[in-house]
């Protein structure tokens, strides 16, 4: 790296794909942009890898050898939390909300542009900074509603006393709902307050990623409002 590098240049990015063509792309894209990368081409390599070099997000493929990138996140994530960006060849929704449920933060469908690639990076590692910085400030009070309680400081989610495991994604999500109770948000104000895009070509993103909250805090209480978007419900009083 010489000395021009950006400011995402202390940040570490392990790209984990068996199609060495599509590897150096993202490699290639990443380093311009000022990430240090490390690359690994099948399961049991890249969770080695994650292991030694803690990697501040992961670039994951789903079909790898070895096992596959679904048994990659589940195990990475086991050993420490990291952003996941989850790389499938198919648009199968199916394997969109498995690779969320198993910890991935965002997925992008193949083919796709490095561009955009390049832009969901930056606002996975951006959403981590501002979590640091939330967890460090006077605004890290909890939000109770009902038997769904939010601690900012520890970015922990209980449910009726029990802990429940969301992404880094999920937790913001569940956050920009639980500000405004019952309000009505639109898909393309989720999407610019969570994910930082202002493309409405996201928001079926924001619908993945809600069904996925649902199976983790109950699918009641995030209510589908038709041709508008989602409303956290809360008890009443």
């Amino acid at each position: 790296m010489d000395s021009t590098q950006t400011a995402g240049a202390q940040r570490r990015v392990l790209v984990v794909e068996d199609d060495q063509t599509i590897t150096q792309a993202i490699a290639a894209r990443l380093q311009a942009e000022g990430f240090q990368v490390r690359t690994a081409g099948d399961g049991p390599s890249a969770v080695d890898a994650a292991h030694a070099w803690q990697p501040d997000l992961l670039v994951l493929d789903v079909m790898l050898p070895g096992y596959d990138g679904l048994e990659v996140c589940r195990r990475v994530q086991a050993d420490r939390p990291v952003p996941v960006l989850m790389l499938t060849a198919r648009d199968d929704e199916t394997d969109m909300l498995v690779g969320l449920g198993v910890g991935a933060d965002d997925y992008m469908t193949k083919p796709f542009s490095m561009r955009e690639l390049a832009a969901r990076v930056h606002v996975l590692l951006r959403r981590v900074e501002r979590a640091e910085v939330a967890a460090t400030s006077v605004r890290g009070a909890s939000i109770q509603l009902g038997d769904l309680e939010i601690d900012h400081a520890q970015r922990r989610v209980r449910v009726r006393g029990s802990d429940v495991h969301l992404t880094p994604t999920e937790f913001e999500l569940l956050v920009c709902l639980a500000q405004q109770p019952r309000a009505v948000l639109s898909r393309e104000q989720l999407l610019a307050e969570v994910w930082d895009w202002a493309d409405a070509s996201g928001t079926r993103t924001v619908d993945s990623h809600v069904k996925a909250l649902r199976r983790k805090i109950g699918a009641e209480r995030i209510r589908t409002v038709h041709g508008v978007g989602y409303a956290l419900e809360s008890p009443a009083q």
